[in-house]
């Protein structure tokens, strides 16, 4: 895309899956400064003129969510008021997703607020990978395109061959998540049931429902926190006569204790995407990382010259990942 009207920014959350998606696009970041004030404060310089280009701010907002956030927003003010045509803001992920509904009395719906600052902000359509729910898609009043982490992950077991596969849902919020990368894989479908009274706490399984002794099984979740639902399933399975648990997540926050949990856990392998950055200290034998930056930055290519997205999903063959470490 090299002399196109279309330049990628980059916030600091996530500079190296920046740097890859523009590699991919052939073109440079564009020139932007990120500052902060004595007092905390962000600042955003722009540092090239992007009067009449279509523009894409790359930034997870993962932790520290509130940090990065921010940052996301002025850097798309800045943007607008810089006179760009057309902003797009590219949150591979996106925070405060699991804040998508009213459980009890006063309680705010915080996914719903982030949709409208982001749209206050400036913002002219959302491209991001594997929301929590789909309802977070209602929230926006601006077009936003969703892709699936199924394509990257998915191709990854493929390419393992693993034998007599079983692909398993680690609570029944994820059913549909699990099926469709069932589907992708060309597997069965196990779901486990647990029970969990408030967030991060430890949850107790149920029941497993589903064939999966002697089974290879696959544990598919989009975010993985401190770890202990992938690894109280695992666990689970393993009592269950599992005879190996691989797993997989698109968004690797891996808060602590999640690192001892996972390395103490049965499972062999957990595979996640760059969605967030992973630091080397993160880096265990048992962590694979695998880069999303080809399959977004087609997306932009898409976006850019007013192709369709969705064509994406249905192709025959995706874009190789690269695996970045394990």
């Amino acid at each position: 895309m090299r002399g196109t009207r279309v330049r990628v920014f980059s916030g600091t959350s996530n500079p190296g899956l920046a740097r890859g998606i523009a590699e991919y696009l052939d073109t440079p970041l564009g020139a932007i400064n990120v500052f902060r004030f004595a007092d905390g404060e962000v600042g955003v310089r722009i540092e090239e003129s992007v009067r009449g280009l279509d523009v894409f701010a790359v930034q997870s907002t993962c932790p520290p969510a509130n940090e990065t956030l921010m940052e996301l927003l002025v850097i798309v003010d800045a943007l607008r008021r810089a006179s760009a045509a057309r902003v797009t803001a590219v949150i591979p992920y996106l925070a405060y997703a699991r804040q998508d509904r009213k459980i009890k009395p006063r309680e705010p719906i915080s996914a719903k607020l982030v949709a409208d600052l982001l749209t206050t902000a400036g913002a002219d359509r959302i491209l991001t990978i594997d929301l929590h729910t789909g309802q977070l898609w209602g929230f926006f009043d601006i077009p936003l395109d969703h892709l699936p982490g199924k394509m990257i992950l998915g191709e990854h077991f493929r390419q393992l061959e693993l034998e007599n596969v079983v692909v398993v849902s680690p609570d029944v919020g994820g059913v549909k998540r699990a099926r469709e990368f069932a589907e992708y894989i060309h597997a069965p479908l196990a779901i486990i049931d647990k029970r969990r009274d408030r967030p991060n706490q430890v949850a107790e399984v149920v029941h497993v429902i589903g064939k999966v002794y002697r089974r290879t099984a696959v544990l598919v979740d989009d975010i993985v926190d401190t770890g202990g639902t992938l690894t109280l399933a695992a666990e689970a399975l393993v009592r269950r006569g599992v005879r190996d648990v691989y797993a997989c997540c698109t968004h690797a926050i891996l808060s602590p204790p999640a690192l001892p949990r996972i390395q103490r856990s049965p499972i062999r392998q957990l595979v996640v995407t760059d969605s967030i950055p992973v630091p080397p200290e993160k880096r265990t034998s048992k962590i694979t990382v695998l880069s999303i930056a080809g399959l977004l930055g087609e997306a932009i290519r898409r976006i850019h010259h007013e192709q369709s997205v969705s064509e994406l999903f249905s192709a025959s063959r995706v874009m190789q990942p690269a695996t970045e470490g394990e």
